[in-house]
C-alpha cells in the first residue's frame, strides 16, 4: 500500500470540496469492484455506526433468497393502520420492493424482518461479513425485528459496508444469484457528473445519548453503493455526521454531497495507492 499517496489524494478530496453546511465527513471509501483494492480512504472507516436505512440493501438481498420478496414488485403490501408512517403520505401507500426502497419505507422492512425472524436474520448478516449480526434490538424491548438497523444493537463499519457491496455486485454472496441480481436491479439509479451513474441507497439514524434517548443535533448520513462509468466500476461508501440541527435529512445531503464531488473522487483515486479489501 502506498500511505503517502492515499493520504495525499484524501488531503486533495478534502480541499476540492465543501461539505454539507455543518456536517463533517467521517470516512468516504472507494474501491475497485473487480479487484477489492481500495482506491481512496479518507477519515476514520474502522468503527461501527448503526447501518439505518442502508440496511435495506442487505435485507433486500435476504428477502428474495427467502422467498419473501418475488420481483421487483411482488409483493406489494397495502399500508394499515398501526404501521410506522413518520414517512408521511408516500409511505401510507401500497409498496412493493422498487417502491421500499425509493422512499425508504421501514414498516416494509420490518414486514420482511418479522418473516425472517431474529435467528435468520443474524445468520445471513454473519454469512454477509455485515457487521455485528445483532438484531436482538435495544436492551430489554425485544424490538429487534422492529428497529435493530435503526441506531440499536445491529452496528457495522464503512469497511464492512464497502467489503459486502463488493461481493454484492460480483455476486460472490453466499446466496442465490437471482437474488443478488433482483437487489440490484431495484436498488435507485442516480446521475452523476461526467457521465458517472451511481446505484446506492441513503441512511439517516440519531446516534444516542449517555440517557438513551435520541441526539437530535448529531445525526448519521450515509450514502453507500457502486458507480459506473463505461468499463470503470467502483464501490463506495460515504458517511457524515451533522454538528447542528439541520432541515431535511442527512442520508439525502451525504447523497448530494457525493454525487457532485464523485468525478473528481473517482479521478484522484489512483490504482498504484490501493490496498486490498478485507472482511
Amino acid at each position: 500500500m502506498n500511505t503517502p499517496r492515499l493520504a495525499g489524494a484524501a488531503l486533495l478530496c478534502a480541499g476540492l470540496f465543501s461539505l454539507p453546511v455543518h456536517a463533517a465527513t467521517l470516512c468516504t471509501l472507494l474501491a475497485d469492484a473487480k479487484s477489492g483494492d481500495i482506491l481512496l480512504r479518507q477519515g476514520s472507516c474502522e468503527q461501527r455506526y448503526t447501518p439505518a436505512s442502508t440496511f435495506k440493501i442487505p435485507l433486500s438481498v435476504m428477502g428474495f433468497d427467502s422467498g419473501f420478496l418475488k420481483s421487483e414488485h411482488q409483493p406489494a403490501l397495502p399500508y394499515r393502520d398501526g404501521y410506522v408512517d413518520w414517512g408521511g403520505d408516500n409511505w401510507k401507500q401500497p409498496t412493493d420492493p422498487v417502491r421500499w426502497l425509493k422512499y425508504s419505507v421501514v414498516w416494509y422492512s420490518q414486514q420482511i424482518a418479522q418473516s425472517l425472524g431474529e435467528e435468520k436474520l443474524g445468520r445471513y448478516a454473519d454469512a454477509f461479513g455485515y457487521g455485528n449480526a445483532d438484531f436482538s434490538g435495544d436492551p430489554g424491548k425485544h424490538n429487534g425485528l422492529e428497529r435493530a438497523w435503526i441506531a440499536s444493537s445491529l452496528q457495522v463499519s464503512p469497511l464492512e459496508q464497502l467489503a459486502f457491496l463488493r461481493k454484492l455486485v460480483n455476486l460472490e454472496l453466499p446466496v442465490s444469484k437471482r437474488a443478488q441480481e433482483l437487489t440490484m436491479k431495484i436498488v435507485e439509479t442516480s446521475a452523476a457528473a461526467d457521465g458517472w451513474q451511481a446505484h446506492g441507497k441513503t441512511g439517516m439514524a440519531y446516534p444516542r445519548k449517555a440517557d438513551g434517548e435520541f441526539d437530535e443535533e448529531h445525526p448519521y448520513g450515509w450514502y453507500v453503493g457502486w458507480a459506473n462509468k463505461g468499463e470503470r466500476s467502483l464501490v463506495f461508501v460515504r458517511l457524515i455526521q451533522d454538528d447542528k440541527k439541520e432541515p431535511g435529512t442527512a442520508g439525502v445531503r451525504s447523497r448530494a454531497a457525493f454525487l457532485e464531488e464523485l468525478p473528481a473522487l473517482a479521478a484522484a483515486a489512483a490504482p498504484a495507492s490501493a490496498q486490498s479489501i478485507s472482511r
